[in-house]
């Protein structure tokens, strides 16, 4: 798998406090990459960082070998944040026309569009009801929706399955496999270790530092420990080593 993501030297900070620290990362092409860590360790920053979103203190990003932020390498990002940026007096098909209007879908294909994505967030029966009437766990799948609207290349997502049903959630968890498999490269922020188990590599992060780096296994391995859990246990009280 070829270099697709590479991050150098980021550094954030806000005021006088630092929330990212010597960030150095590369992700492949095709890969699901997971960022671990508990709230605060500066995952949504990083995020934020890598779409172009804010810009870092320091450091550069490459997306496909573009400097970030681009906005032609923007075009080809699909980004479900933790808030649900959504209008909540339109419809869900309303909502999903208009953003797939915004991101340049071609208009026969929106139709299309709209019902594959609403399929794979169980959204297809509520596509008419105006989204002041879904639950929070709704409006997180509707976000996602989104999201894979225009077939990003590159999709992150920023702890998408919170407030979700576990049924669903790993119903999802099955359908970004599937986007895997085409193609897609795909970064998720969490911590939930099942989840994390998914990736197929990790960066754990806290306090602003990536204090290991590998697959689940690879990370359980090089720390001697049975749980992911337990391995970012063992990195976290200083143990830093990159598998």
């Amino acid at each position: 798998m070829s270099s697709f993501i590479n991050l150098k030297g980021i550094q954030q900070s806000f005021d006088d406090e630092t929330v990212l620290e010597n960030i150095d990362l590369t992700i492949p092409e095709g890969q699901l990459f997971g960022l671990l860590g508990p709230s605060g360790s500066g995952k949504t920053t990083l995020v934020k960082i890598m779409i172009g979103l804010l810009n870092p203190t320091s450091g550069a990003v490459l997306i496909d070998g573009k400097q970030m932020p681009s906005l032609k390498a923007m075009q080809h990002i699909g980004y479900m944040a933790q808030s649900d940026a959504l209008y909540d007096e339109l419809t869900a098909k309303q909502n999903l026309d208009f953003f797939a209007c915004i991101y340049g879908v071609p208009k026969k294909k929106r139709k299309e569009q709209i019902s594959q994505v609403a399929k794979v967030v169980n959204l297809t029966e509520h596509l008419d009801k105006r989204l002041e009437h879904y639950s929070g766990g709704m409006k997180r799948r509707m976000s996602l929706a989104v999201a894979l609207l225009h077939e990003p290349k590159l999709l992150i997502l920023d702890e998408p399955t919170v407030g979700i049903d576990p049924v669903l959630r790993a119903s999802i968890w099955r359908d970004l496999k599937e986007l895997q498999k085409q193609g897609t490269t795909i970064i998720v922020t969490t911590h939930v270790m099942d989840e994390a188990e998914k990736c197929d590599s990790l960066a754990l992060l806290r306090d602003g530092y990536i204090i290991a780096h590998g697959s689940p296994d690879e990370l359980k391995e090089k720390s001697e420990t049975e749980t992911l859990e337990a391995a970012f246990l063992y990195f976290g009280e200083g143990k830093q080593v990159e598998v």
